[in-house]
């Protein structure tokens, strides 16, 4: 990984105008949007909860790898300088006592209810798109302009603390030739997820159906091409459920904060 004081040169302004429109309250999954810079999950725990998460992510970096964590009441991010946590995603999500409670373009009304929220920001896959998509792969759910499919598996994460719950995947159907190329593009991004953790045989990892993906949009597979899935930064969301946390943000599957970082200073 290339050290982010080495890459103020880079010009920004893609990231920085995708982070306007959604300020501005623009809705929209983020895969393709600003291409060439880093995305992010995001999940804004209470201080009380926030080292249980640090461990959680530590023992699971697969789902969970942490690219930045903020200060205590803080909403800025060193990944990109002059951003809103509170108000440059697209869409978040709310949550209380383990429920989803509201989805919302703003979340600084709900930010305001406890002074010492800490903020995580988590690799995310849709960042080695780019470069799969330039190798000639086809990212489905960018061609088709929908959200990707993400999926609850039956891998379980190992607990840390009162957190615990199974991973989340993400899936994009790969032709068949092609497979060996995305897990090796992908792998050169281990802060990202990395190479995939499955592919093909959905049921094995406890998924019935593809048509139906608890969180994003379903996508259609062609003759000649294989599911393959990759560790998903919605997994925080299923310990939230699982667990019964009592307050949290987070981003809207799909819809990431996205950061100033390029996609190259995660390589391998």
């Amino acid at each position: 990984m290339i050290a982010i004081e080495h890459l103020r040169h880079i010009d920004a302004g893609p990231a920085q105008k995708a982070r306007e429109r959604y300020r501005a309250g623009v809705i929209e999954p983020t895969s393709g949007a600003a291409p060439g810079f880093t995305q992010a999950n995001m999940i804004v725990l209470p201080r009380d909860w926030a080292f249980d998460f640090l461990l959680y992510a530590q023992r699971n970096p697969k789902a969970c790898p942490v690219l930045d964590v903020a200060d205590p009441g803080s909403h800025a991010t060193v990944l990109a300088p002059g951003a809103d946590l509170r108000s440059d995603l697209p869409l978040y999500r709310i949550w209380r006592e383990g429920k989803l409670a509201e989805e919302t373009t703003d979340a600084t009304a709900a930010w305001s209810e406890y002074p010492d929220l800490v903020s995580f920001l988590i690799g995310c896959s849709f960042t080695f798109e780019t470069p799969m998509a330039e190798a000639g792969i086809e990212i489905r759910h960018i061609t088709d302009k929908s959200n990707v499919p993400m999926y609850l598996t039956n891998m379980p994460c190992r607990p840390a603390g009162r957190l615990h719950g199974n991973m989340v995947v993400s899936m994009r159907p790969i032709k068949a030739s092609r497979v060996a190329d995305a897990a090796t593009i992908s792998g050169r991004f281990p802060a990202v997820h990395g190479g995939p953790v499955h592919v093909g045989a959905p049921e094995e990892i406890g998924i019935n159906d593809l048509a139906t993906p608890e969180f994003g949009d379903p996508v259609r597979i062609e003759p000649g091409e294989i599911p393959v899935f990759w560790a998903c930064g919605v997994t925080p969301q299923a310990a939230v459920m699982a667990s019964c946390v009592p307050f949290a943000i987070t981003h809207a599957p799909g819809h990431m904060f996205i950061t100033d970082i390029p996609d190259c200073a995660y390589h391998a």
